[in-house]
């Protein structure tokens, strides 16, 4: 096998175009798309601005799109605002809300709600650019000193914040922010797109509590929604806030030359379908265009990946361009994320290599090329990461180095769909009681819950209410002729609810002095940072030496074994209640409540560069229960015998064939494989039959088990599809095997898998 071109001829690095050139030549070059420069297209505003924002503004024409979202802000119409990356969209709501305060001697007031806390003070920066006077701007977040946050309730009319201190800090308090809310004007919300399952579902209600208690002070805000590429941007927001939203997504803003390239790791191994890794051609990649001297960015799929990606371009590159290389991620303490994020803004770093924490809109500086490991899972977070790079306007690179799962391969063998398919609308559920009820406490806690307000929970107010009086965390009372149902229980109840996840707590990660290494979600801590894990944290490895479930604690000691560890784990899946049904070809699938128990039970240690297993390790770890939505297939024992798949190969042919469906399901809906969990089973206790269930990782669910049931023929047919077109004989990770299987990808049957799922074909 050719190695990947690194160097020409002469000796030095080659241009893009050169590197371009020999992948193609090599056969990894599986496509490249040339999008040429665009040309800015102005308009004008219905209505002039004042002389002192006019002074203010860099510029005093505007994009096409940021003069049609201007005029509906200043008209009270919501917006979705759904345009490419540096097209702009911050002007959109500066414009209005510089306006706002001017003309009212800085009595107007705006809240900015952003993702993450870096997003908002780089927002900050933005608006203190500006140098409007009657604008009084500061953030308002877990950092700000407590001393400080009294200045900001009370001086401030532009605060920049999170849904967390909107949650956990304002709303609950919001007796003691009474003047700021009872002047809102405007809402704005950052990065729509991220907005989708468990978080977008939180946000939603906290969106709905914020609306209630400006209401209740006598203030009707305009919300400003900002996005990415997403598809059906005001729906969303929509869904979000309970208004009604107008999308504005005619792009108007200039933008330079881009390519984008289609990269696929060569086979090893034809017959097991075994590509070379694509870690490492992530890594050669990066390597040969920071030796080019191309600033760029990356994008891994997992944290694990970000280290070693960036480990091994460390390596690649030699030690005088080894310390512009950086990984950044979740899990990284607040200093830590800090420090990066200035060094890509003021240049320092050569190459980042991230996870989708990088993919929002924070100032990074001027980055050339682009590197996706592996497709993100949908083409809307694909376009959000391409769009890092090129921002000023300069010729870019995109490279998408495919994985070996089912969707990457899938892609590389039908490229056009890469570039035409739209981006998948987001999903989020705000019928979901997991998530539905704690809200409303935290409502009842804020104002007592009234039958108006079923204008905010249309569906879920009356059913919510009853269980939480039921539970004692309400208690019903009369108030003037009405029931209103108000708060019981003892503290506040936002502080026992985690955005964004289904767990609100965290795991610490803590070296033996007791110093934070880093954190985790307490729902992903028993797969993490169980004991004898390997843990990696900015190039260190660390492994696990104690787990603790009860504190939240896992304390881990540095490492040089150059090894890494994969759970094992056991699940069972109960059908609690089916409420849709359908028969899809000659197969029945249904749609329902479900209980799923899931054990880790052990561990592999692989070697890190061969992946070779070097032992199997038990654990003794507590179950884990989830109540949530699935869809689920059952195939009755005729139909296996007439598809040829004997008894003896059913489990292997059920489990193939989940395998494939959940692998091809973000093509239908907006999740990746890691959002969805599956079950497949010879002989399920509650259908009584051969059963394939594929479920949604959140409690209570977030939409995903809908989606999947109503496109069930399309999925379908594209996972047979997938299946007939991978050249393995017996199975890969381009079809049947999957990273996440718990079970270690045994067993596997791929002829039986085809063959069942041919049965919708033929019938």
């Amino acid at each position: 096998m050719e190695a990947w071109p690194n160097a020409s001829d002469s000796g030095r690095e080659p241009t893009i175009d050169e590197l371009l050139t020999r992948l193609d030549d090599d056969g990894r070059l599986v496509h490249l798309e040339h999008f040429p420069a665009r040309s800015a297209r102005f308009a004008e505003l219905a209505q002039p601005l004042p002389a002192a924002v006019i002074s203010a503004l860099p510029h005093e024409r505007f994009f096409t799109h940021q003069a049609q979202a201007i005029d509906l802000i200043r008209s009270g119409q919501s917006v979705a605002i759904a345009t490419g990356t540096a097209s702009g969209k911050s002007l959109c709501y500066q414009v209005p809300i510089a306006e706002a305060a001017s003309e009212s001697n800085g009595r107007s007031t705006s809240l900015l709600l952003f993702p993450t806390k870096a997003l908002a003070h780089d927002q900050l920066r933005s608006f203190t650019n500006l140098g409007v006077d009657d604008i009084i701007a500061s953030t308002f977040d877990g950092d700000t000193p407590r001393e400080q946050r009294t200045w900001v309730r009370v001086r401030a009319n532009t605060i920049l914040t999170n849904p967390e201190m909107l949650h956990g800090s304002i709303l609950p308090s919001h007796g003691q922010w009474t003047s700021f809310l009872r002047r809102l004007q405007f809402v704005v919300i950052d990065e729509l797109h991220v907005l989708r399952g468990v978080f977008g579902t939180h946000v939603s209600h906290i969106l709905r509590r914020l609306l209630r208690v400006a209401n209740h002070y006598g203030a009707k805000p305009t919300f400003v929604f900002t996005s990415a590429t997403i598809g059906e941007p005001a729906k969303l927001a929509s869904e979000l806030c309970g208004l009604d939203v107008e999308c504005v997504d005619d792009d108007g803003s200039p933008a330079g030359p881009r390519a984008f390239a289609l990269v696929n790791p060569p086979l090893v191994d034809e017959a097991a379908g075994i590509r070379t890794s694509t870690t490492s051609e992530t890594a050669t990649a990066i390597a040969s265009l920071v030796k080019g001297g191309h600033r760029t960015i990356a994008f891994a799929q997992s944290r694990k990946g970000t280290e070693l990606i960036a480990g091994d371009v460390r390596r690649r590159v030699g030690s005088t361009l080894a310390d512009g290389v950086r990984s950044y991620r979740g899990g990284y303490l607040a200093s830590e994320r800090r420090e990066i994020e200035e060094e890509l803004s003021n240049g320092t770093v050569t190459a980042v290599i991230a996870t989708n924490a990088l993919e929002l809109g924070i100032d990074i500086g001027e980055l050339d090329a682009c590197v996706l490991s592996g497709f993100p899972g949908t083409i809307a977070s694909m376009w959000q990461q391409a769009g890092r790079a090129g921002r000023s306007g300069q010729a870019s690179l995109t490279m998408l180095i495919a994985g070996d799962d089912q969707l990457d391969q899938w892609l590389m063998a039908h490229p056009d769909q890469v570039f035409s398919r739209p981006p998948e609308p987001a999903v989020i559920n705000v019928t979901n009681p997991f998530i539905a009820d704690p809200h409303l406490a935290c409502a009842a806690y804020e104002l007592p819950l009234g039958h108006d307000d079923r204008h905010w929970w249309p569906d879920v107010l009356d059913d919510s209410v009853r269980r939480l009086v039921l539970d004692d965390r309400c208690v019903t009372r009369q108030r003037n002729g009405e029931p209103v149902a108000l708060w019981s229980g003892s503290g506040r109840p936002s502080r026992g609810i985690g955005l964004r996840s289904g767990s609100a707590h965290e795991f610490r990660i803590v070296n033996e002095d007791g110093e934070l290494v880093g954190t985790v979600d307490e729902e992903r801590a028993p797969r993490l940072v169980h004991a004898g894990a390997v843990y990696l944290h900015r190039g260190e490895t660390w492994r696990v030496a104690s787990y603790n479930a009860d504190e939240l604690i896992a304390i881990v000691t540095r490492t040089d074994d150059d090894e890494y560890t994969q759970p094992q784990s056991t699940t069972n899946i109960s059908v609690l209640d089916c409420d849709r049904h359908q028969k899809v070809g000659p197969l029945d699938l249904s749609l329902g409540a479900v209980e799923v128990i899931h054990h880790v039970t052990g561990y592999q240690r692989r070697e890190r560069r061969s992946r070779k297993v070097m032992a199997h390790v038990g654990l003794d770890l507590a179950p884990q229960r989830l109540v949530t939505r699935a869809f689920w297939y059952t195939v009755p024992n005729e139909l296996c015998e007439q598809a040829g798949v004997v008894a003896h190969a059913l489990p292997g042919s059920l489990h193939a064939a989940e395998h494939a469906m959940i692998g091809m399901l973000p093509l239908f809906t907006i999740c990746d494989r890691w959002d969805v969990g599956g079950v497949s089973t010879a002989m399920h206790a509650d259908t009584g039959q051969p059963s394939i269930f594929i479920y949604d990782g959140c409690p209570g669910g977030t939409g995903i088990a809908e989606l999947g049931f109503e496109v069930a023929d399309r999925h379908l047919e594209a996972t047979l599809n997938l299946l007939r077109a991978c050249g393995c004989n017996v199975g890969c990770p381009s079809c049947i095997v999957s990273p996440k299987c718990g079970n270690g990808n045994e067993p596997l049957d791929k002829d039986g898998a085809m063959a069942l799922l041919a049965l919708n074909r033929s019938n």
